[in-house]
């Protein structure tokens, strides 16, 4: 599955690290998220959308248990 941050990072020219830097959080934090080892925090959920401009829904889909 492709990780929609990803895809925004990419489409921004952003490594991982800068977008780490620019929300407050560690790079292997943003691999974790892009690889769906991780799911951030409301909070972190929240920076990461608002830096691209985006709903939270836009950016992270919830997948029914």
């Amino acid at each position: 599955m492709d990780s929609e941050i990803r895809r925004l990072r990419a489409e921004h020219d952003l490594s991982q690290a800068d977008l780490a830097r620019l929300v407050g959080v560690s790079r292997q934090t943003i691999n974790a998220i892009e690889t769906g080892r991780y799911d951030p925090s409301l909070t972190l959920a929240a920076r990461l959308a608002r830096h691209f401009g985006k709903a939270i829904e836009e950016v992270f889909h919830v997948q029914d248990s």
